[in-house]
């Protein structure tokens, strides 16, 4: 099939075009800007700003211009101070502007094309809001697509804009069929050169990483798991101890067949002596998720106010966001704090928001680092008396067990701590992990656990890995080892800004601005059946060039590595060939209703609202 429309980033070479587009329309058509003699319209943004192009052939059919948060500046810092407009400080959105389509061009598909790939970008890349200017004269239409006004009208030249803002995820998401049939037109027929795929995953989550269906999730070639390498998920490089192993051998048979106990008793009992807490402070999951749906589906409702960390673990994000639909702020964790919590601002902000829940990941997950457990004491205990604390310590066991805040959880009406025993134990196919909470809450919790929660295989495995302290804690202590070499190899390599080890079995590369992006980089690895995660639509602090990698054995590790060598090499200046993605799609975002949707002082011109 022909694909001569195409969209892409802007080149050097688009610059003038973009320029003297601007001003045929800004200046001459709209009158929002007086007429240069140059017959170019630029502005302070032009170089830091990010443009996306439609072209057909040799002709530039029209672009969207996008601002990202991380320059600190904003077109609408022009006309309104940051006290007048506080969510440009607050909220971190992505600016989308000047969507221009060429006269000749505006009855076409150009102006949701572009709208469309503004989203898909901004997506990728973190951004969970947008802010604009729209005409007063189509405000009906913006808020028809899930805009809505901030209360600030603005004045350019002859024309007026009313400031709109919108949630990303809301603007991509349950969109009516009649856009369905355009968006899988484009998508067989568009030539997409942008870093992002066409289509984003239907459910906005990425659970358990991409490495097992290049492995084959029908089960039918599982023998492609000995030449995957899949450091996108964060399973533990080493099998577990061997009373687990014997236990899943003993009788493999009994085990398939037998229905476990009930409430899974003896794990619990097993927990409760491991831990030295009360059994009946206790309740059990097939896995932190499990726990996760299970106590959020009970506690929260869409008019819940809950606050995570970001950069941080992105199924709290889906479940609350996605899932139930609550009013998510983010507390934005800082690289010039070295990506730490800050105590006294984390308890500022507790303070100020009135939250319902606050979920802390402790060590965090994907920055590595781990708050101490005295600090968090202490912003508990000034919090306001109604909000939740959800501490997930998946990865304590890398740090010290002592630093867990199980203790306060088993007394503390408001404070709970979910643990998995997946990744610390080699159990992630097991599917077990545990809560500790007061025994009101986790009798509660019990009440809503469907009997036979946690599988025979799974409960017989944890309580023989529980019993085996002394083995577990000298394979954390080799992963120290092991992420220490793999970080060593990896800076010496060519090509990152910074290779960031954290306390986990994980760390994380940074591309340096101006290189290939973390997902073009994660795309490049795979080619050599390593497998990465891109973090960036994680949050928009990592700019689209940031890549987690799981610790492995030493020849796992060895293999990242090279991987990373040739996917550097191959998209070093000079090699770097058009990523072109297409397909069928089944769509979470619009088509022809958005090329108004975020597009600020421009959406008439451009010939998409219509």
């Amino acid at each position: 099939m022909r694909r001569d429309l195409q969209l892409r980033p802007a080149t050097e070479d688009d610059r003038e075009w973009i320029h003297g587009l601007r001003h045929r329309v800004y200046a001459q058509e709209l009158g929002q800007h007086p007429p240069d003699p140059t017959g170019q319209l630029r502005d302070g943004l032009d170089g830091d700003n990010v443009y996306l192009v439609a072209a057909r052939g040799t002709d530039r059919i029209g672009f969207v211009s996008l601002t990202p948060p991380w320059l600190g500046r904003y077109a609408l810092d022009k006309y309104l101070t940051r006290d007048e407009l506080p969510l440009l400080s607050e909220d971190a959105p992505f600016e989308v502007r000047i969507l221009t389509v060429e006269p000749r061009w505006r009855s076409t598909a150009a102006a949701p094309l572009l709208m469309y790939a503004a989203l898909r970008w901004i997506a990728a890349r973190g951004g969970r809001r947008v802010v604009a200017m729209g005409r007063t004269d189509l405000l009906a239409l913006y808020l028809s697509v899930g805009l809505r006004t901030v209360g600030r009208t603005v004045r350019s030249g002859a024309v007026t804009f009313e400031v709109l803002t919108g949630d990303v995820t809301e603007l991509t998401r349950d969109v009516p069929d009649r856009h369905r049939g355009a968006l899988e037109r484009m998508a067989a027929t568009v030539d997409w050169q942008l870093d992002v795929p066409f289509a984003p995953r239907p459910d906005g989550c990425e659970h358990g990483g991409a490495s097992f269906t290049a492995i084959g999730t029908d089960f039918r070639t599982l023998h492609r798991r000995h030449r995957v390498v899949a450091a996108d998920v964060l399973d533990a490089w080493f099998p577990p101890a061997p009373g687990v192993r014997a236990a899943l051998t003993e009788d493999p048979a009994w085990v398939a067949r037998t229905s476990p106990p009930t409430g899974a008793e003896g794990l619990l009992t097993e927990i409760a002596a491991a831990r030295t807490l009360p059994v009946e402070t206790l309740a059990v999951g097939a896995g932190s998720s499990d726990l996760i749906f299970r106590a959020f589906g009970r506690w929260l409702t869409p008019r819940s106010r809950v606050l995570l960390m970001d950069p941080g673990y992105g199924e709290y994000a889906h479940v609350t966001e996605r899932v139930i639909g609550c009013r998510v702020d983010r507390f934005r964790l800082r690289p010039e704090d070295g990506w730490r919590i800050d105590p006294a601002r984390l308890s500022a902000a507790v303070d100020a928001g009135r939250y319902d829940l606050v979920v802390v990941v402790n060590p965090n997950n994907p920055t590595g680092r781990h708050a101490p457990a005295a600090a968090l004491r202490s912003v508990i205990a000034t919090a306001p008396a109604d909000t939740r604390w959800w501490i997930d310590e998946a990865y304590l066991g890398y740090v010290d067990p002592a630093e867990s805040l199980a203790d306060l959880a088993a007394t503390h009406p408001r404070v709970v701590v979910c643990t998995s025993l997946s990744k610390m134990y080699a159990l992630s196919g097991m599917r077990a992990a545990y809560l500790v909470a007061e025994p009101a809450t986790a009798a509660e919790l019990r009440r809503w656990t469907p009997p036979w929660p946690v599988s025979l295989p799974a409960q017989w495995a944890a309580v023989a890995a529980l019993r085996d302290p002394a083995y577990y804690r000298e394979r954390w202590l080799r992963t120290h080892a092991l992420r220490r070499r793999l970080a060593a190899d990896l800076k010496d390599l060519e090509g990152f800004a910074e290779v960031d080890e954290g306390v986990a079995n994980f760390l994380t590369m940074t591309l340096p601005d101006g290189g290939p992006s973390a997902a073009r980089f994660v795309d490049e690895c795979r080619r050599h059946d390593v497998y990465l995660r891109d973090l960036s639509p994680l949050s928009s602090a990592y700019r689209g060039r940031t890549v987690r990698t799981a610790v492995r054995g030493a020849a796992e590790n060895a293999r990242i590595v090279e991987a990373c060598r040739a996917a550097l090499d191959a998209l070093s200046p000079g090699s770097v060939a058009p990523v072109r993605t297409s397909g069928s799609v089944t769509p979470a975002g619009a088509s022809d209703s958005m090329a108004s949707a975020g597009a600020s002082d421009s959406v008439a011109s451009a010939g998409g609202a219509r």
